[in-house]
């Protein structure tokens, strides 16, 4: 009959430590919430000035630029405050967020689709029809 060694107290300690941050993604040092914070102000301040002052001619660049910045923005905010990264566990995080991303994505489009359709087929409407609505 072999006796197996109990472990010692350093060796549990250590094991509970090691699955307690077993979900392989770093918490944020007050550094990385700082730029984080910034460049989410900055990201946020652009687009406001870009509409307020209507800095490009055209309202449809505009409408994109708006948009592409929301995009990095979300970036940044995955990146700087939920710690996501492909070796967070495992890369789970990462397909999670690309399905989610995949059905925004076709939600978005559909309901862009849907409401473009809508208004090319609505009956177009005068101004007496317009008064005798409720």
């Amino acid at each position: 009959m072999s006796a197996h060694p109990l472990p010692s107290h350093e060796s549990a300690s250590e094991t509970h430590h090691a699955h307690s941050h077993g979900h392989g993604a770093g918490h944020g040092s007050l550094k990385s919430y700082l730029i984080g914070f910034v460049l989410a102000a900055i990201l946020t301040a652009i687009p406001f000035w870009l509409v307020m002052d209507g800095v490009l001619d055209s309202k449809l660049a505009t409408a994109v630029l708006v948009m592409g910045i929301g995009a990095v923005q979300i970036v940044v905010h995955m990146v700087y405050f939920l710690h996501m990264n492909p070796r967070s566990e495992g890369g789970w995080t990462l397909m999670a967020l690309i399905f989610t991303l995949v059905i925004v994505g076709i939600a978005l489009a559909g309901s862009l689709w849907v409401m473009h359709h809508l208004n090319t087929n609505m009956m177009p409407m005068t101004q007496d029809m317009m008064k005798n609505m409720p």
